[in-house]
């Protein structure tokens, strides 16, 4: 059997060679076992169960420390290091890193992902035989994934972004003690802002597929969003001089957007809640607290 780099193996303890480590027998050389990858009393004769990597200078070792991810795997790794002209460095539980190639990431540098954030990756050789990661797609985590169960419906749930693209955000949707995850799309209409790759977001579940993917919004249901918007607005209104905002129903949406951070039909809907309470009324495209002055009494008062 040749020693692959990336790859578990069971081999015999050969020799221990002071100051180095214990060399263990392979088929065409003997690889290195250095002190530093030693877990627990060794002697010569022993079977150990190793990871084969490369050392710093190229050459083939080994360790008896248990990597989160192997050849044949797909891991959830942990960024641990960015290097804007290489790539990200994601932790490997071995005491090194493994390198996820810029190539791999978005072209955005805004939707790299940031030290903390988690990304899910296979393993592959370079064409020198070096270990690195590769994001994983559909293809690698629809097999760990299940379908969501009919209860998840209108449920918030914890999201890690695979991909971002403009027309939407690809996530897995954590399947908690249920199983690895859920495949879902957040469309762009239902994002409130654009997600980098790797980050952790909270997600309502809007539709279960029939394939049992699920569509999955970052806002929530209208009636709910309504009157949280309603009373941000009414929060503002009371800040500003005199209640009332240049803002209104013929304010553009990319406006509304940047102020207040909720889509044209949102802001409308949180008006028209306002106004059909008598909270608020407009004039010449300004919004107006209805009586700003008895407000800030009862808060006062209050």
């Amino acid at each position: 059997m040749s020693l692959v780099a990336g790859t578990v193996v069971s081999l015999e303890v050969a020799r221990e060679v002071s100051p180095y480590g214990f060399f263990l027998y392979g088929d065409d050389f003997d690889v290195l076992l250095h002190y530093t990858e030693i877990t627990e009393e060794i002697k010569p004769g022993d079977i150990l169960e190793v990871f084969i990597f490369f050392d710093t200078e190229g050459r083939l070792a080994a360790t008896m420390k248990k990597p989160y991810l192997t050849l044949d795997g797909l891991a959830k790794l942990v960024v641990a290091d960015i290097n804007p002209r290489l790539g990200c460095f994601l932790e490997m539980g071995l005491g090194r890193q493994l390198l996820l190639p810029i190539r791999e990431l978005p072209e955005l540098n805004e939707l790299h992902p940031r030290v903390g954030d988690s990304v899910f990756v296979t393993m592959e050789h370079d064409k020198q035989g070096r270990l690195l990661a590769k994001l994983a797609g559909e293809y690698e985590l629809e097999t760990l994934t299940f379908a969501a169960p009919s209860s998840w419906m209108n449920q918030w749930m914890t999201a890690t972004v695979y991909k971002s693209l403009q027309m939407g955000t690809f996530v897995l949707v954590d399947g908690g003690v249920v199983g690895f995850g859920v495949i879902g799309l957040i469309h762009s209409t239902e994002r409130t802002r654009m997600l980098r790759l790797g980050e952790e977001v909270k997600v309502r579940i809007s539709h279960i597929r029939e394939d049992g993917r699920v569509n999955l919004s970052m806002v929530p249901l209208k009636e709910v969003g309504r009157d949280l918007d309603a009373e941000n607005l009414l929060a503002f209104l009371k800040e500003r001089p005199g209640g009332g905002m240049p803002y209104s129903d013929a304010t553009p949406p990319d406006i509304i957007k940047e102020r207040f951070g909720i889509s044209k039909s949102a802001f409308k809907r949180a008006i028209g809640k306002l106004l059909k309470e008598g909270m608020i009324t407009q004039k010449e495209n300004w919004t107006y607290l209805v009586n700003p002055e008895s407000t800030s009494n009862e808060e006062v008062q209050s």
